[in-house]
């Protein structure tokens, strides 16, 4: 049977009534809990309980919860079920030991029933916190609450099998907040990502709030950032993205801090110059979004750097003009030769010619500056490239 590592340390934490003997059945009894080979006591136990079983001895409970929470070879669920539960149903085991088979028993329906699963759990923990109430029990109060986690982690368990996730999480938290464990966590984890699936956006963000300190991995760090993301609470998606991209640069995480950062981009500078690098790296990165990260970023970088789009006005407030001129000369001399014109002609022609390059080289010398500045931005790609190693 498969216990998880929490569970198997429940099982160890715990220990058995004391023996007694001077009877033939107590000297049977003595000796098969004497017996060093685990099987063979096991062995030795079920032919005593077949012998003093129906005789309402003493020792029946305890023999029966031996055999319900020993280890070895063979063992099946059916045997840990019977003798468990044929043990509580005697009564009278001392604490220690109705723990340990309120374990076996839960962790054994977690496989077939979780239903009892979680009844047997519960027990477990009202065993576990009654017992650590206990004057006698001063000094294992650790040990109890180790068992009261567990207790909670079984019916987190439970409701996970029975596909209950909220409840899930409310008893994994509930275990978490005794055991402080890294497994539990990591099933915290597992559960805000089922959450976050189910678009229960408050739950996966309660599970993720526990997990990510504890785990910081770059799965849990992201589902949490698009969990706050999802959950309109931006400037804390952001700062958990940015997390995340720390550990892996990925196209989709860019392209998300990137439009965190746009709005607030548009009138802070040094904010935009963060979310155009975020985005142009998106851009690569990122087949889906490829092409929208790359627009976003132009419009960021050209919107604090107006210089280009004046120079864009400046050549389209040229053009009429140098149209015009150009036009004039059409139509006065495009189909007339140079010899046929008169020097009044000429005089005109060479003085439409003059202007019509003036504009032109006013025109070359505007396009000149806005290249510059489209260059630098074009640096800018080329230099996101060659730092994310794309060809």
């Amino acid at each position: 049977m498969k216990k998880t590592a929490l569970i198997a340390i429940a099982l160890v934490l715990l220990a058995f009534s004391p023996l007694l003997a001077q009877d033939p059945a107590n000297d049977e009894y003595i000796k098969a809990m004497t017996s060093n080979d685990i099987a063979q006591r096991v062995k030795l136990l079920k032919e005593w309980l077949n012998k003093y079983g129906s005789t309402s001895h003493q020792y029946e409970n305890f023999a029966n919860a031996t055999i319900c929470t020993a280890q070895y070879t063979g063992k099946t669920a059916a045997d840990a079920i019977q003798y468990g539960e044929k043990s509580l149903s005697i009564g009278g085991l001392d604490d220690s030991t109705k723990a340990q088979v309120l374990v076996t028993l839960s962790s054994v329906y977690l496989q077939q029933d979780p239903s009892k699963a979680r009844k047997y759990a519960n027990q477990l923990i009202q065993t576990a916190t009654t017992a650590k109430g206990k004057k006698e029990q001063e000094g294992r109060a650790q040990i109890w609450n180790q068992l009261i986690g567990a207790g909670h982690f079984i019916q987190a368990e439970a409701y996970k099998k029975e596909n209950n996730p909220k409840s899930a999480l409310d008893a994994y938290l509930k275990s978490y907040n005794i055991l402080k464990s890294k497994e539990v966590a990591t099933s915290i984890a597992q559960m805000g990502k089922s959450l976050y699936e189910k678009k229960d956006y408050a739950n996966a963000e309660k599970a993720f709030q526990v997990a990510v300190p504890v785990l910081g991995d770059f799965g849990s760090i992201t589902l949490y950032a698009k969990t706050l993301h999802r959950a309109g609470k931006k400037t804390e998606a952001l700062k958990y993205y940015k997390q995340s991209y720390e550990k892996r640069k990925t196209g989709e995480v860019a392209y998300n801090i990137g439009l965190l950062m746009a709005p607030q981009a548009q009138n802070n500078a040094t904010v935009a110059q963060e979310a155009i690098q975020y985005l142009l790296d998106a851009s690569f990165l990122s087949q889906a979004n490829s092409e929208r990260a790359m627009k976003i970023a132009e419009g960021l970088y050209f919107h604090h750097n107006p210089g280009y789009n004046r120079k864009v006005q400046e050549i389209q407030a040229k053009m009429p003009d140098l149209e015009a001129l150009t036009e004039e000369y059409n139509d006065k001399f495009g189909e007339k030769d140079e010899e046929d014109l008169t020097s009044a002609e000429k005089s005109e022609m060479d003085s439409l010619l003059a202007l019509i390059d003036i504009e032109q080289k006013a025109i070359e010398k505007l396009q000149a500056a806005q290249q510059a500045e489209l260059g630098k931005f074009t640096q800018m790609v080329e230099q996101t490239k060659q730092r994310l190693g794309v060809k």
